[in-house]
């Protein structure tokens, strides 16, 4: 049910092509849609403003009920209305040039069957190319309808309709079937270059081969441990997020969806964030999907050298370095939580944690694949001496916060393992070999996240050195493999104890320089199950999965966070990091299990 126009950020389902993605509700509403790629502006984003943003709603004329999934194995997304008069399925995808390889189209496909009975369906297509801030013209050229903004082009094609109703800005009608009939809507985009305008038969093939390519993708996944339907639904989530030109991993589709409604804390998640390298290494290494983990490896390895030995928190998705965050003051966002931003500022913040993650991934990528080559090696040594000689700097931390800088106590950490990873790769000759100075730097950070990052009253490591509080990136300590002995345990029932509500577990409590609340993120709901695993409480852990497991929406999808109290979902969706952390997490699990 729709709240203000507005439908639940879990009543969205994700269908993608490689290059960018939409979002459609259970209702029938594609609600967000950006072309020609996933960080350029958008063309449907009622998601963000029901009123001027844009959409492509199909649904029943009468009262319905509605049932969806995604096809085994697949992207492709099949929703069923019933109504009192019959049913019809409408499928919907993106397609493909090529099934055997994720070659977009920047074409959506939906095609209408009637099932049984008669189920009349209202139809209306409103695009606004540029985040709506300009007027949008609708042009008919043949059978066809173009919008076209500066380079930018849409076509709408329909078949087997008997009639549509052209407005400056929108077209619609209606249209009823009969049972085993079928209708059919295309709608493709370009930028710079020709637009394809399909014909019906093609389209229909390229939708059948897009699931083609998805059942095949997703059966090299190796994982047959417990919760496979989740974790290979995360992967396929993934996989939707994977930009096929660079290999690039988007942490999330979409931008400013509120971490609380009415709120302010609405960010843009279109870019690919350096700190998920190690956990999408390790996350597809773990499930047999070679091709992914090296195209990603390569893409970071690229981008790093944009601002060499220093690394940005995040890059643009084809490895630029420009992510000016605006706010787009026309929209009146996602239930009404302002400012709607797009672009990320966060990317010139200092957040120390990126380089333990992005040397963890080498490290993971060496030990599975080889040697990197001798340029890329000399690369990868002089982020370690950057490390070596910065550890000691303040920083924003893991959560990017807009208050001042301090001594993180993960962030610390995270520069111990950028510098064990690196004497790690000397001792193998991937990399130049000045692992006594890293070394002793390594020890160096050891002793001063003992001292300074642990208190006894609380019996656990703590969020800063001036900061006496919990901190759910704690979590991360047992699953990267810092060796803090008991200290681990006491820290995951701290965290457990002070941050955890249920199966929900918050980032912190303290003050992070934005106002207003947010939900609990699920990341760490995941990592908490991964660190209980990894300390040897496999039970423990096996029952939070358990719980976890439900929390996805009706196809498997999680959002960045969650109402504890509701369980309604929060913040950009679907993410990535929360469905990397769940196949950690699963693979953990079972390996401990395995362990005895």
């Amino acid at each position: 049910m729709r709240i203000d126009g507005y439908a639940p950020i879990e009543e969205y389902a994700a269908i993608g092509d490689g290059r960018t993605a939409a979002l459609v509700a259970r209702d029938g509403a594609i609600d967000w849609l950006c072309i020609p790629d996933l960080d350029s502006e958008s063309v449907f984003a009622a998601l963000l403003d029901t009123h001027r943003g844009g959409s492509f709603t199909l649904a029943p004329v009468s009262e319905f009920e509605s049932e969806r999934r995604y096809r085994d194995g697949s992207n492709i997304l099949e929703t069923t209305f019933t109504t009192s008069t019959g049913r019809v399925q409408i499928v919907d995808g993106m397609t493909l040039a090529d099934r055997h390889t994720l070659a977009p189209m920047r074409e959506v496909v939906r095609k209408v069957e009637a099932l049984d009975g008669t189920v009349r369906l209202r139809w209306r297509i409103e695009p606004r190319l540029d985040y709506g801030r300009r007027p949008t013209k609708l042009e008919r050229r043949g059978d066809r309808l173009l919008a076209q903004l500066g380079g930018r082009a849409l076509a709408i094609s329909a078949w087997g309709l008997p009639g549509w109703l052209q407005e400056d800005e929108a077209v619609a009608g209606e249209l009823e079937l009969a049972p085993g009939e079928t209708a059919l809507f295309s709608l493709t985009a370009a930028e710079g270059e020709p637009i394809v305008l399909p014909d019906r038969e093609s389209s229909e093939r390229r939708l059948e081969e897009a699931d083609a390519f998805w059942r095949g993708w997703s059966a090299q996944a190796t994982y047959e441990g417990p919760w496979r339907e989740a974790v290979v639904r995360s992967a396929l989530a993934l996989k939707l997020l994977v930009f096929a030109p660079s290999g690039a991993i988007a942490a999330a589709p979409t931008a400013s969806l509120p971490e609380e409604i009415g709120g302010q804390r609405n960010w843009d998640y279109r870019f690919s964030w350096l700190r998920d390298s190690a956990f999408a290494l390790a996350a597809l290494e773990s499930l047999g999907i070679a091709e992914e983990a090296h195209a990603f490896f390569w893409w970071f390895m690229h981008a790093s050298r944009l601002t060499h030995p220093r690394l940005q928190v995040l890059y643009r998705l084809n490895g630029g370095t420009e992510t000016d965050e605006v706010e787009l003051e026309h929209m009146e966002g996602h239930r009404g939580s302002r400012p709607v931003r797009v672009g990320n500022a966060a990317a010139d913040q200092v957040q120390l944690d990126v380089y333990g993650a992005v040397l963890d991934a080498i490290w993971t990528h060496v030990r599975n694949h080889g040697d990197l080559g001798g340029d890329s090696g000399r690369h990868v040594a002089k982020i370690a001496d950057y490390v070596a000689e910065h550890w000691r700097d303040r920083d924003s931390s893991i959560w990017e916060v807009r208050s001042p800088p301090t001594h993180f106590v993960q962030s610390k950490v995270m520069c111990w393992v950028a510098l064990e990873r690196a004497t790690r790769l000397a001792a193998e000759r991937a990399i130049p070999d000045r692992s006594e100075t890293w070394r002793a730097e390594a020890d160096e950070i050891r002793r001063f996240v003992d001292k300074q990052g642990w208190d006894d009253e609380r019996r656990s490591y703590v969020r800063a050195t001036d900061l006496c509080e919990l901190d759910a990136s704690l979590l991360t300590l047992p699953i990267i493999g810092f060796d803090g002995g008991p200290r681990l345990a006491a820290t995951v029932d701290a965290v457990r104890r002070e941050l955890a509500e249920g199966p929900f577990v918050r980032r912190y409590r303290g003050a992070d320089g934005v106002e207003g609340g947010e939900g609990a993120f699920l990341t760490c709901s995941f990592w908490l199950a991964d660190a209980l695993a990894r300390v040897g409480r496999v039970r423990e852990a096996t029952e939070l999965m358990d719980e976890l497991d439900g929390l996805a929406n009706d196809v498997g999808l999680y959002a960045e966070e969650a109402d504890p109290d509701t369980g309604a979902f929060l913040g950009n969706f679907p993410q990535g990091l929360v469905h990397l952390a769940l196949i950690n997490a699963a693979v953990s699990i079972h390996a401990a299990e395995g362990a005895g």
